[in-house]
């Protein structure tokens, strides 16, 4: 599939590590250092604007590296970036850690992955067929 993109940054378009990669790392785009205090949220810019094809959605997913090892995530994942959006992407990271990260240019900090996705045309009804789950809630089916 073909995506039109402008880049803006300083630095390469992201791009698959290994053939079997689903995403592809985002870099930050900063002129100066930034520094994300426990429990704070940033937007930090990545300089990279798209034009997906209808019918596909970007989403933007932490690293697990970074979540792992420094409590660094994407604050709304997967946020979603929708085909007519023309913005700059920019991540909303949030800091679960206890200690003060620094985010340079060109650290690799979210993932995205390019995803196809259905539109949803409703049929109201008064009632939905049974399932051998019926009603049950969160965690209904227990954890082992």
């Amino acid at each position: 599939m073909k995506v039109k993109v402008v880049n803006h940054s300083k630095h390469a378009l992201p791009h698959y590590a290994t053939p079997a990669s689903a995403g592809m790392d985002l870099r930050a785009n900063l002129d100066a250092p930034l520094h994300i205090a426990p429990l704070q949220r940033l937007m930090v810019p990545t300089g990279l604007f798209i034009e997906l094809p209808v019918g596909y959605e970007a989403q933007i997913r932490p690293r697990s590296g970074l979540a792992a090892k420094k409590g660094i995530t994407v604050a709304n994942a997967p946020g979603t970036i929708d085909a007519d959006y023309r913005g700059e992407i920019k991540v909303i990271l949030v800091n679960l850690s206890d200690q003060t990260h620094e985010i340079a240019d060109g650290d690799r900090i979210a993932q995205m992955v390019v995803a196809r996705h259905d539109s949803v045309d409703w049929l109201e009804v008064k009632e939905l067929s049974e399932s051998e789950r019926g009603s049950g809630g969160f965690g209904h089916t227990g954890s082992r």
